[in-house]
């Protein structure tokens, strides 16, 4: 059956299991399972500042989704592996919440390690056509970024913005985009992190500095994207893709981190730091345990307080002893370079206007191509909601088609081509 003869009754079907999906999953929640206790931070700097660090000793709650992991066993049984773009979406998402199920039932294990693997990568994994892999990408970032420090000409002014003005400003530029009340933005006095979103609200701590990459880095990556996705996949008759299924972490951050980049608000600081969780992985794996991990990121400048966030990131779930890593923070920069690549691609093929599904609901980059002639049909409808940046197809155009040019120059080359280069 292909894509563009989808009959009422097999498409009933299909609204059915993922009807089946979507309740199985809701509950499988990730990051609140993996998070550590209050007071480990406190424990453990306090053993640093006697100069006799301690491992931290994080407690998990046994989880069993075992009911979770055979209904999504059952949706997969009955939709089978298929070419069909719907049926595989469908099938790939459950498979994804069922692996899912799987790492947070090992938590605490190494074997956790594993399934973030499957479902988040490796540091060593290619990016796109196989020429570099996340780790080397990682430390060319980090020498540019190092190059950019060393260079005392390039500095500039910082403007700090209280919550209260953040969150008005926030509020403005929403409605830029969506109807009203469709994102809320809230100032939340218990908050530990510095800024959470979800689908459907923004939430900023209280008493806190922020500065414009702040404002702009929240709308663009958080509001723009991950929020206007999940909306957009709430208009859709199959309610998967409103979900944010772990398989779809990687292009849905690139995506994220692509707007930062392609609306100039990717500063170089947010470059080095998802360069550094990359290489902090690495190390990770290659065996370092907590500590080490620590101090290796107390060694390129972060504070005691970063540097402890920063390694906690990498073992979430796993032992603090080594050899074993929470993968996630890997999507972010291997999602960025996929993404890029794609729209690239998209520019050179004259099928710009396929980047546009994208933003439809919560998809991969495969999916996006698989779907094309789903969208086609009106089984799947085009977003309601799109960011600022992508309705100037003719910006966007122009920087991909510069992009796309100036990717066959080498840099190495310069320095024939330019003679004052070499005065």
């Amino acid at each position: 059956m292909t894509s563009t003869n989808l009959e009422p009754k097999y498409l009933n079907w299909l609204a059915e299991l993922d009807g089946r999906i979507v309740t199985a999953s809701r509950d499988i929640k990730v990051l609140s399972k993996l998070s550590w206790g209050a007071g480990i931070q406190e424990r453990f700097l306090e053993s640093v500042a006697k100069g006799k660090p301690e491992l931290p000793r994080p407690e998990y709650a046994s989880i069993n989704l075992s009911a979770n992991r055979h209904e999504l066993a059952e949706c997969m049984a009955q939709l089978a592996r298929s070419d069909e773009p719907l049926r595989k979406y469908l099938f790939d998402t459950a498979e994804s919440y069922h692996t899912l199920c799987l790492l947070l039932e090992s938590i605490g294990t190494a074997e956790l390690s594993e399934h973030s693997h499957t479902l988040y990568g490796h540091p060593t994994d290619a990016v796109s056509s196989g020429h570099v892999n996340n780790l080397e990408a990682a430390q060319h970032f980090l020498e540019v970024s190092h190059s950019y420090k060393q260079d005392e000409d390039l500095k500039e002014a910082d403007y700090c913005l209280s919550a209260e003005t953040l969150a008005e400003e926030m509020r403005l530029r929403l409605s830029e985009v969506f109807d009203e009340g469709q994102v809320r933005v809230e100032i939340d006095e218990d908050m530990v992190s510095k800024a959470a979103a979800g689908a459907t609200r923004v939430r900023l701590r209280a008493n806190t500095s922020f500065t414009e990459y702040d404002l702009d880095q929240l709308l663009q990556h958080e509001a723009f994207v991950h929020s206007l996705t999940a909306i957009n996949g709430k208009q859709q008759r199959f309610q998967c893709f409103s979900l944010g299924a772990p398989r779809t972490t990687g292009s849905q951050e690139g995506l994220a981190t692509f707007a930062e980049m392609v609306t100039g608000v990717m500063d170089i600081g947010r470059l080095e730091r998802l360069a550094l969780r990359v290489v902090g992985i690495d190390h990770v794996l290659k065996g370092a345990d907590f500590i080490e991990s620590f101090r290796f990121f107390e060694s390129v400048g972060q504070t005691e307080v970063e540097s402890f966030n920063s390694a906690m990131r990498i073992f979430r779930g796993v032992p603090v002893t080594g050899g074993s890593a929470f993968t996630k923070d890997v999507v972010y920069l291997h999602g960025l370079m996929e993404v890029h690549t794609f729209f690239r691609w998209a520019m050179q093929h004259k099928k710009l206007a396929m980047t546009q599904h994208f933003f439809a609901g919560r998809m991969t980059l495969s999916d996006v191509v698989n779907l094309e002639e789903v969208f086609g049909s009106d089984v799947l409808q085009e977003p309601k909601y799109l960011p600022r940046w992508m309705t100037r197809t003719s910006a966007l155009a122009g920087y991909l088609a510069f992009s796309v040019f100036v990717n066959r120059i080498s840099v190495e080359t310069l320095g024939e081509d330019f003679t004052f280069l070499k005065q």
